[in-house]
């Protein structure tokens, strides 16, 4: 028996024996994922037809490394629940594939299977979530590790190996039409996230692929896949830690993304992928370009052969739907590449077969149990989505509004009843039924609670030839009106989308991938509808379904209550009504600063200290909503049980929250931290630890605040991470207020 098919030896040492089996060719096809699964295959009935560009494709390099987005089902996949993959059809069309694969291959090593899961798997009867910037809103990560757990079990069960979720990306610019994928616009807090969501589908036994590596959230100008104009401090600070996060979460492969860092784009960049991430931050698993990244290059090289070694040298192990990485063949002919220098990323790409247990095990049983993954059998969801709703604005106590008392509601907006306009970007099509818009919920709600509240429906669009006078005028009998806001990521209004899946030509879309705003204005009417209202006296509930942050200034003016939600999900609907009538009480968070105007941008709330932020002429200055805040539905006090001291080598802070109110709500205290003496010019302050806690009428709790060790360093004259001594104010913060705060010195000799 070869040594590569004894399962009783390691993943190492099978890996370097199937390699000194192979010929260039076939180490070349390990490398490539240029296959779009979504189109290997047509659907007719129960029937399936692989395509003939799938037999070349395994032919040609008697195998190859992986398949991506076969499950995947959106309009650009053009796959739904007639043409899509489906039931126990799913399952028998991976293990089919799996097994040309495999019989296809002169050594018979099988193919890895990646597919998306940025907010669940974007499959059909995918378990599906809040968006990222909804997760984050929680502020608490051991609620979206368990989220993402389901997520996991799921993918395994279908037989995905990698999960490609984006859990690196910081959001600095929010007219970037990606913010809804990044986790706000803290490091700590993205760190904290990204743990939680590749420890949660790695629990289940599914390999991550964490994106975007790196920087990516640094754009010019909010343009997607632009240059990060940023030096390597702001890139250390910012922009590493939920990288080093993911990687030390246990990450089997990393994404480089298209962009460059300081003229230098990422899939070439040998110092970020083999000196940072591999050697500094401890990275042994495959580097993933991003889609077409690798072909990018070729406005540098001129020429695609010398493009896929540039990457390679530059760390890169894999191609993702690009034909440059097969060119690898014509760069060793060409003397550009020598055959050896392929080798360490073949092992790369054939140790994580090996550790999966591929070649033991390279099918999944055919089972329908799949699609029983849904809010009710796991409504880990639910609750996920009920912490993720921020309230922003209360005026005069107004919400929750009084079960007692009979109501004529009114409820209008974009977003009042679409479906896709909560989901956001990466969404699959969904059956009839599987989520509950707004309208929806609010008239379930009433009735099933036996309310006897009246609601009144005035349609009105985003569309510009909306007559928001028209609509104000049809509410005016109403005693409150629910104003559902906002924009939308919604690929199922017809769209263009380009080969990498970015969208080129939007129609009802100001959100997504490819969509990228200048104004970060409401569409359509939207404002003039808010100011018709208030014009007529009414009272107003603004509630905003966004994937990125507005501009406030007027949205806040004629609101008497405003209320966020980053795209809630398929359970949005159900739990709007219950935050409105008080069942539960608001614990979101912001996890990124709202702008009263898109001039004031950045408005992210740790800029450096050298300078006074916004401060400009035409406004005072502040963001309208800082990071950190959310009112709820009481009251918390706090006091310190101490000063930030150290005790066995870790600093921390004791707390105690008291909920002075008469309703159940979250408190989450954060402690901030501002270095007043260091190394070089620190931030204005910074988080560095955060708790969330449900507290019942009066009671008390105590919690401890533990100050991480990186909340001490700092980059150095020479680039240097390092902890450096110091003085240091801390604050504890909630909702957007200080509450306590003191001074101490920290230092780094006992």
């Amino acid at each position: 028996m070869e040594a590569y098919r004894n399962p009783r030896l390691t993943s190492d040492e099978r890996a370097k024996d199937l390699l000194q089996r192979m010929t260039l060719c076939e180490k070349v096809g390990q490398l490539t994922q240029s296959l779009y699964g979504f189109r290997i295959y047509e659907r007719h009935g129960e029937e399936i037809v692989l395509s003939d560009d799938f037999y070349r494709e395994v032919e040609r390099f008697g195998g190859i490394g992986a398949i991506y987005g076969l499950f995947r089902a959106d309009p650009w996949a053009e796959k739904n629940f007639e043409s899509g993959l489906d039931g126990a059809l799913a399952i028998r069309t991976r293990n089919r594939i799996q097994a040309c694969v495999i019989s296809h291959s002169r050594l018979g090593i099988p193919v890895l299977f990646t597919s998306e899961c940025p907010h669940g798997h974007q499959a059909l009867d995918g378990y599906l979530l809040p968006v990222s910037l909804a997760s984050a809103s929680t502020f608490s990560p051991s609620l979206v590790e368990q989220a993402f757990e389901v997520c996991g079990k799921q993918m395994r069960e279908m037989g995905v190996d990698l999960a490609l979720v984006s859990v690196m990306d910081v959001l600095r610019d929010p007219r970037w039409g990606r913010s809804e994928e990044t986790f706000g616009e803290d490091p700590y807090l993205a760190s904290q996230m990204a743990r939680a969501v590749v420890g949660g589908i790695r629990s289940q036994g599914v390999s991550v692929v964490a994106k975007h590596f790196c920087a990516q959230g640094e754009t010019t100008g909010g343009i997607n896949a632009s240059a990060a104009s940023i030096g390597e401090r702001e890139l250390r600070e910012i922009h590493l830690p939920p990288a080093r996060a993911a990687v030390s979460a246990g990450a089997e492969s990393v994404m480089a993304t298209y962009h460059e860092i300081d003229g230098v784009q990422c899939c070439a960049n040998s110092k970020l992928l083999n000196d940072v991430l591999r050697y500094e931050l401890g990275f042994e698993g495959v580097v993933m370009s991003d889609a077409l990244a690798v072909n990018c290059l070729d406005s540098v090289t001129g020429d695609t052969a010398t493009s896929a070694a540039t990457a390679l040298r530059a760390g890169v192990d894999m191609g993702l739907l690009d034909d440059a990485m097969e060119r690898l063949i014509d760069a060793v002919a060409h003397g550009i590449l020598k055959e050896d220098e392929l080798d360490a990323a073949v092992l790369r790409v054939l140790k994580l077969k090996f550790d999966r247990g591929l070649f033991e095990h390279p099918y999944v049983e055919e089972s329908t149990h799949w699609q029983s993954y849904t809010p009710d059998s796991e409504p880990i969801v639910r609750q996920l989505t009920e912490e993720s709703v921020i309230l922003l604005k209360n005026e005069h106590a107004l919400l929750p509004l009084d079960s007692r008392k009979p109501l004529c509601i009114g409820i209008t907006g974009p977003n009042a009843d679409d479906v896709y306009a909560q989901m956001g970007d990466y969404t699959p099509p969904l059956r009839h039924g599987s989520c509950t818009t707004v309208l929806q919920g609010m008239r379930n709600y009433l009735k099933q609670m036996g309310k006897e509240s009246q609601i009144v429906e005035v349609p009105f669009s985003a569309a510009d030839h909306e007559d928001p006078i028209r609509a104000a005028k049809a509410l005016e009998a109403c005693d409150v009106v629910l104003a559902v806001l906002g924009g939308s990521s919604n690929r199922f209004s017809a769209s263009r989308i380009n080969q990498n899946g970015q969208v080129e030509v939007q129609s009802g879309m100001d959100c997504g991938e490819g969509v990228d705003s200048s104004t970060l204005a409401l569409p359509g009417k939207q404002i003039e509808l808010l100011r018709a209202l208030k014009e007529r006296g009414k009272t107003v509930v603004t509630l905003l379904i966004c994937g990125r942050p507005y501009a406030m200034e007027e949205i806040d003016r004629y609101s008497d209550a405003l209320l966020c939600g980053f795209y809630p999900g398929l359970c949005g609907g159900e739990v709007i009504p219950r935050l409105l009538y008080g069942d539960v009480a608001p614990g979101g968070r912001l996890p990124v600063s709202l702008p009263d105007r898109v001039g004031q941008i950045p408005v992210y709330y740790n800029y450096k200290q050298s300078y006074r932020a916004m401060r400009y002429r035409e406004s005072v200055g502040a963001p309208r909503y800082s990071f950190g805040a959310g009112c709820t539905y009481t009251a918390f006090s706090y006091r310190a049980l101490s000063d930030v001291h150290e005790l066995d080598g870790t600093w921390s802070l004791q707390i105690a929250v008291r909920n002075e109110g008469g309703r159940t709500a979250h408190a989450v205290p954060q402690l901030y931290l501002k270095r007043l003496t260091g190394a070089v010019c620190a931030r204005a302050r910074q988080l560095c630890a955060f708790e969330k806690v449900c507290l019942a009428p009066q009671q008390e709790t105590v919690l401890t605040l533990r100050i991480p060790t990186e909340a001490f360093v700092q980059v150095d004259l020479n680039l240097c991470e390092r902890v450096v001594a110091g003085a240091f104010e801390w604050f504890v913060s909630d909702g957007g207020n200080d509450f306590l705060s003191g001074c101490f010195t920290f230092s780094t000799t006992k």
